[in-house]
């Protein structure tokens, strides 16, 4: 089996998020950078799960600079066999998803995993966008994927329950908390991933048609206000004209 991990380079979840330049650009200043969680933890381990059980190569792929090599390389100390970099600055979704596709349409994939969002931008846009340009069936948010030579049965948590899915291989998925387990690369992983291939490959033509033309942080909280338990007409007051919930 083919598979290919699609993987973004996101800010560590504790950074204090600022910006920049008129407020249009983060500002990266002290700001440590980790692998995506739903990309590590799901997408990429569960294609490996696959690889064990089934055979066949994982490839993970990235759309950025030069200074995103250290997050992919924790990727191939997991256990990706390879990994691609398309040398360019992501400033949209669909450039992104018209990068991977280039790829992906090059090397026939059976499988082409996303995390279901990245911790950054919430937008999950990317999976979507990539399976249409593809031409693949896509299952979103799942939680649990079995194959059976090339039909995959897919579970997702739906409001109420949960929904199965079959679908025939190629198709594309992104993939939420219960797919898999977090592996944590040991020295052996570490030791290969240097002599594991990283690919850079040049950007395909893409327009951007929609860009983030400035970012606004949320007002700040209001203070706590203490009330006497024994004051309930002032919580009642308070909860009506304030909070407006009564």
């Amino acid at each position: 089996m083919k598979i290919l991990v699609c993987v973004s380079k996101t800010p560590e979840t504790t950074a204090k998020i600022s910006f920049s330049a008129d407020n249009t650009a983060f500002n990266t200043a002290g700001v440590q950078y980790i692998m995506n969680p739903y990309d590590e933890w799901y997408a990429l381990v569960r294609g490996l799960e696959l690889k064990e059980q089934a055979g066949g190569t994982v490839t993970i792929i990235n759309v950025g600079p030069a200074g995103n090599d250290q997050t992919i390389r924790k990727g191939l100390a997991i256990g990706a066999d390879n990994a691609v970099r398309v040398n360019a600055e992501p400033k949209s979704a669909l450039y992104v998803a018209k990068q991977i596709a280039a790829h992906a349409q090059a090397e026939n994939y059976d499988v082409v995993f996303f995390g279901k969002e990245t911790i950054d931008y919430n937008g999950s846009e990317i999976g979507s966008m990539v399976a249409e340009l593809l031409g693949l069936p896509f299952i979103s948010f799942a939680t649990k994927l079995d194959m059976d030579g090339n039909t995959a049965t897919v579970e997702r948590d739906i409001e109420g329950g949960t929904e199965v899915a079959q679908v025939d291989t190629p198709f594309a998925l992104s993939c939420a908390k219960g797919m898999a387990e977090q592996r944590i690369p040991n020295m052996r992983g570490i030791m290969m991933a240097k002599r594991k291939p990283l690919t850079v490959v040049d950007p395909v033509e893409a327009a951007d048609l929609a860009v983030t033309v400035g970012f606004e942080m949320p007002p700040a909280k209001s203070e706590v206000k203490m009330i006497d338990p024994e004051n309930m007409d002032e919580l009642v007051r308070l909860l009506h004209e304030e909070a407006k919930i009564l």
